[in-house]
Order: structure tokens, then sequence, then C-alpha cells
């Protein structure tokens, strides 16, 4: 279904999917395409059912940023930033915290924006024309969607900070090199190659995939004592389901 004109929401057999489809933008984030995106992430939080979400972009690119022709013509700059950021912003932090695994489907430019929406993917399949760009001092801007916060965690402070200060533009292979994403296709296996990635996690022990997913994607942002404390409840939980029990039961009577 579509959640407006440029977001398309679907799922099925446990693969929830959310496609960008501001192509002529490079799908470019502006009100409407934050609202859709928040809307959407409120679907797949919603639907119990689902195991994997895969995250895509129509046209020659993923995302590039926020919309900046937008920007330049809003009549309150501050006051536009303020409420593009904070839609998206909710979003991702739903994003972060669901027990479903994120699969990003990267084509062309992965600028600004676009690296948050990378960022918040556990899985990211880029092809080989693909870049990724922090953007934003190319515009006097300072990073959102997370990125300050995330991109340094994966890459490290020293190559983050070549990318943010420095503007750095890397191409798939270099985003390889430095883990920002997990696989590099050629351009017309990047579907292709998510889908199979996404098919293989719907397939894995569930809840324990998706809760594990939730963990990691917390860890670093609060205290040891109480991580331990929420996979002490969280593995007691899921020791419950169905799948756990047969598994368990199964091993131990080998």
């Amino acid at each position: 279904m579509s959640i407006d004109t440029t977001v398309h929401y679907s799922v099925s057999d446990g693969i929830a999917r959310i496609h960008l489809d501001r192509p002529r933008a490079s799908n470019a984030l502006d009100p409407e395409l934050a609202a859709g995106f928040e809307a959407a992430v409120a679907e797949v939080a919603a639907d119990t059912s689902t195991r994997v979400l895969v995250l895509s972009g129509g046209g020659k690119n993923f995302c590039a940023g926020g919309d900046v022709r937008q920007m330049a013509a809003a009549s309150d700059m501050p006051a536009f930033l303020t409420d593009l950021a904070g839609t998206v912003h909710r979003a991702l932090v739903m994003l972060d915290s669901l027990p479903v695994p994120v699969v990003a489907a990267v084509q062309g430019s992965a600028a600004g924006a676009g690296l948050g929406l990378v960022l918040a993917a556990d899985f990211v399949v880029a092809g080989t024309s693909s870049t990724f760009t922090a953007a934003y001092s190319a515009v006097g801007l300072s990073p959102d969607c997370g990125v300050s916060e995330l991109l340094p965690r994966v890459v490290g402070m020293r190559r983050a900070a070549r990318i943010l200060l420095d503007g750095k533009v890397l191409t798939a292979d270099e985003a390889l090199d430095w883990d920002l994403i997990t696989d590099v296709v050629d351009d017309d296996e990047i579907n292709p190659r998510a889908d199979d990635i996404a098919a293989r996690l719907a397939r894995g022990t569930f809840p324990a995939i998706g809760q594990t997913r939730r963990l990691l994607r917390a860890s670093g942002t609060r205290s040891y004592a109480d991580h331990l404390d929420d996979e002490a409840l969280t593995i007691a939980k899921v020791s419950t389901s169905e799948d756990a029990v047969t598994r368990i039961t199964k091993f131990a009577g080998r």
C-alpha cells in the first residue's frame, strides 16, 4: 500500500518493505516523505508478524539527504529544519528499538540523511556505483538523523572525522572496507541480494533474532549493568517461545 504518494509500504511472508519513491528529487527528504517514512515505520512496529524490514529507494539514488531546495524556499528555515528533522528522528528512534532486522538496498548516492538511513540498517547491500557521503558541510549545515552518533560507532572516530569534517566521499568498495556496508554487488543485483538476505533472516529463529537485533542496537547507549539486566529479562522471555522450547528440547535430547 502507499502510505502517501512518496512512500510505499508492503509486507509478505514476514518481510516488510518501505520504499521511498521520490526519484526525481533523488528521494530527498521533504515534509511529505518524512511523514510517510514515520507512518511506515509505525506500521512495522504495529505488525507483530514482521520479521525483517527491507528499506529501498526508487530511481538512480537511494537518498540524497534533505531537500535543499525546499529549505531555501522556506520562509522560516530554522523552523522548517526543526520540523523536518524532528519527524525523521521520531521514525529513526522507533526503528532503532524494533526487534526487526533492517536490510537496506542502496543504489547511487546515500548522502546526508540518506547516510543516516544506511546507519539505521543492520545489513547494507550497495551497488558498485554507490557512493556515501555526509554532504552537510557542502551546504553549511551540521549533521542530523543520527549521523554524528552512529557514524563514529560504525567506522571509528578518525574515519568519521574524514567524512564529516573533510567531506570525504566513499566508494562502495571503500564503504565495505570501512564496515559502513555489508555487501557490494553489481547494480542490477542490489535488490536480489537484499531480498536473499531478508528471506534468510525471515527463516531464522524468532523472536530470538529480533530481540538480539534490539540488544545490539542498544549496546553502548546505557550502563553495562542496565544492559545486563535487559539481557537477563530478554533471554528469560525468549526462552518461553515455541521456537526456543522446541530447539532446546531437541538439543537436550541428543
